[in-house]
């Protein structure tokens, strides 16, 4: 993008931006295979940008952590699946291959490795900071979120006045271009990252407590007026998390001499601007602090103390403004791969009813994966102790997938189902194919290799 005409702030931007523009200019000018290259991506580039500077560069980042690393940057995942705004430019990864080689960025990159740990060291004492303040505000234990990860990157090569977060379901990224100046009013976007690990933190609490938040759905229509981003005027569990994580960071806000008219004016234009929670939960934080109980303890207690009549009845009241402020974290997803991702969230989360809805949904829908469907319902069968509606969607699952993950747990679990009806050579046919489905899963791997040395018993429960 630098090579191409994006010089959003150069001027503000940290001394590295413009070094190493200048050494990658000098080794396109190199030869003529080099210069075609230039010209092959920058051609591209133009042909594809985004309606404004920003959602130019919030385009490209989201392609970046869609990509694998140098030098092929294939993507890592099936093209729709990809966030909304990457799949169309997805192509771009072929032509930044040629760009790579002939630009010779790999020995850049590696005169400047050690400028960039220099930033990573500049953000190490504030972030580590940042994390320890907020995890004991809420008293919890960010480091048992399994499987979850939060991850922030930084680069001198973008707008400073720039962050970009994203929520791909369980993985949160940051991405920052810092400001050089460190007098700056936020050089280095510390309320963004911490916006999106509030998220980090607070969001499995809303899959977790499924059937708490749900009960709020009504308020929903109390914000069809606001300047609201649509997904959290169709999504309470969007606008439930939001509204809490406003109110926070709100409450969190400076020090104790802080005045406590300038929190609530924050707290009254979030709820003018359509997050009509934050008053509540705002309140609800003061007599948090004076609760010895963690977060995780105390989170369902203060959902189910809402009031939705006397909520509504303040919603209608409110003058909503005529915008909002943008929502910090994207919550780049697709529509079919974020109703099955929550389907199975719900079914790890112990609500098999709620999972059942959704990949029912999806299949009246013809929403996602029709396999992945099937499947979420064969577990949700298994969960039911319904062995035939068990077998059934998983043989429906295998027919209608071309997700390997799918058919070699698919394939897995008619292995046991089989052995379970004493039909020890369709097992055996089932564990084969778990073994052969293209799924490099060393669990799959394990059981299957297991379920053809011996037949498959259910665990026993022991008193």
């Amino acid at each position: 993008m630098n090579s191409c005409g994006y010089d959003v702030n150069l001027n503000g931007s940290d001394a590295q931006r413009l070094n190493i523009r200048a050494e990658v200019q000098h080794n396109l000018r190199s030869s003529e295979d080099a210069q075609a290259a230039l010209q092959g991506a920058c051609d591209w580039y133009v042909a594809h940008r985004g309606r404004d500077a920003q959602h130019d560069l919030s385009q490209f980042i989201s392609l970046a952590l869609y990509l694998q690393g140098p030098p092929h940057f294939l993507p890592r995942v099936k093209e729709d699946e990809m966030p909304p705004d990457a799949g169309p430019i997805a192509g771009f990864g072929a032509l930044l291959e040629r760009f790579y080689d002939k630009a010779d960025l790999h020995s850049i990159w590696e005169r400047h490795r050690g400028n960039y740990a220099a930033l990573v060291e500049r953000y190490h004492v504030p972030l580590a900071k940042m994390v320890f303040d907020t995890d004991i505000y809420l008293r919890l234990q960010s480091g048992g979120y399994l499987g979850r990860t939060f991850t922030i990157f930084l680069d001198f090569m973008g707008d400073p006045n720039e962050a970009n977060a994203r929520n791909y379901g369980s993985d949160y990224y940051v991405v920052v271009f810092p400001s050089p100046d460190p007098g700056s009013i936020d050089p280095l976007k510390m309320p963004q990252i911490r916006h999106t690990y509030l998220h980090y933190l607070l969001d499995p609490m809303a899959d977790k407590h499924f059937s708490h938040v749900k009960r709020l759905e009504p308020l929903l229509q109390s914000v069809k007026r606001a300047p609201l981003d649509e997904n959290f005027k169709t999504d309470i569990s969007l606008l439930v998390t939001e509204c809490l994580v406003r109110a926070i960071e709100i409450r969190t806000l400076g020090n104790k001499q802080t005045a406590e008219a300038m929190r609530l004016q924050a707290v009254d234009d979030a709820v003018r601007q359509g997050y009509i929670l934050t008053k509540y939960f705002y309140t609800s934080m003061v007599a948090f602090e004076k609760d010895p109980a963690g977060f995780k303890t105390a989170y369902s207690d203060i959902l189910d103390a809402i009031d939705i009549k006397q909520q509504e009845k303040a919603a209608n009241e409110v003058q909503f403004a005529k915008a909002t402020s943008p929502e910090v974290v994207q919550l780049s997803r697709l529509e079919d791969r974020r109703m099955l991702v929550t389907a199975e969230k719900r079914l790890a989360a112990g609500d098999p009813k709620g999972a059942q809805e959704l990949a029912q949904q999806a299949l009246e829908k013809k929403i996602g994966d029709e396999g992945r469907a099937h499947f979420i319902l064969a577990q949700v069968a298994v969960a039911n102790k319904d062995r035939e509606g068990a077998l059934g969607n998983f043989q429906k699952a295998i027919q209608s997938t071309k997700d390997p993950k799918v058919l070699a747990w698919s394939h897995l679990y008619l292995g046991r189902i089989m052995d379970m009806k004493e039909d020890r050579e369709g097992a055996l046919n089932e564990y084969r194919a778990a073994l052969t489905s293209g799924s490099n899963l060393p669990e799959v791997k394990a059981a299957a290799e297991k379920g053809l040395q011996q037949a498959y018993e259910p665990p026993t429960k022991t008193q």
